[in-house]
């Protein structure tokens, strides 16, 4: 009876947003006056509401996979930061080596540093942070920029008014004569890469010389795309859908997914991704490269 309920919901919700305008959509007079991924920090599944029902959820745990929607989120204090509350959405408890969370920061906030030898990246969901080293060099983030800071360098994150940041940090796998260096960019400075026999846009945020042990896709996908291979492989994933709506495969199960999910993807897990909607679907990819599984 169960798996019943659950296709006839499935097939309900996809049925509403084909009609409508989506089922993770709002109202149109509100759109206007919404920013750049909006739904990660307000996300609702307008008009059904389904986040309201007592006890509802779509978020799932997996022994190879997990989908953490944001209902589930609860955040507390980040270790060492300043004004500045944290919801981490991927673990090592979970059986990943890096993390990811979510840094709303607050007034007059600051951070703190990474644990030693560990590498942090962030990127910019909400509102604007400064990014200062220890030279005293200054760098304005807005929404879609991004910084890589190495392990040990140090530096801080702050902000004057609210915003919102997403996080990896992982151990630095170290390689003999490559070092990786911090830098400051954003997402529309990233040039095209070509993806052969696949139709999505792909750009990657960080260099992929061997320096860098991971890096950090942005993939764009039109309504109706999807990806043609279905995955399998050595990497560990982390995302979160930045825009749009789809349907995602992991392992042997199929989970509708919109804008403020994260995913986490274990070694070897199939995975696979379809863009459903009538907008654009753009997620953040994490995914470690250039170190042998050894």
């Amino acid at each position: 009876m169960r798996s019943i309920f659950l296709l006839f919901l499935i097939s309900g919700l996809f049925r509403y947003s084909l009609a409508q305008e989506g089922f993770c959509s709002v109202p149109s007079e509100s759109k206007s006056e919404k920013h750049l991924y909006w739904k990660i920090y307000d996300s609702t599944l307008y008009p059904l509401n389904l986040q309201n029902l007592p006890g509802f959820t779509r978020s799932v745990y997996k022994r190879d996979h997990a989908l953490i929607s944001p209902e589930s989120h609860v955040y507390g204090p980040l270790p060492d930061w300043i004004n500045t509350l944290g919801a981490y959405l991927i673990s090592p408890e979970m059986g990943s080596h890096f993390i990811m969370y979510l840094a709303k920061l607050k007034e007059n906030s600051k951070s703190g540093l990474p644990l030693h030898d560990v590498e942090r990246f962030i990127f910019v969901l909400h509102g604007a942070v400064t990014v200062t080293n220890a030279h005293g060099v200054s760098h304005a983030l807005k929404v879609d920029s991004y910084a890589y800071f190495p392990p040990n360098f140090e530096y801080s994150i702050e902000s004057d008014a609210p915003a919102i940041i997403v996080v990896f940090e992982r151990r630095y796998a170290q390689l003999p004569n490559h070092v990786p260096e911090p830098l400051v960019n954003s997402t529309d400075k990233q040039p095209l890469l070509e993806t052969p026999g696949e139709i999505f846009e792909l750009r990657k945020l960080l260099p992929t010389s061997l320096a860098y042990d991971f890096n950090i896709h942005i993939m764009d996908f039109q309504p109706g795309e999807f990806l043609n291979v279905k995955e399998v492989h050595y990497n560990q994933h982390g995302l979160l859908l930045l825009e749009g709506q789809g349907i995602y495969r992991l392992g042997d199960s199929w989970y509708p997914v919109q804008a403020g999910d994260a995913i986490w993807m274990a070694p070897f897990v199939p995975q696979w991704y379809g863009a459903l909607g009538k907008t654009r679907s753009r997620y953040l990819l994490y995914k470690d490269v250039n170190r042998s599984p050894l």
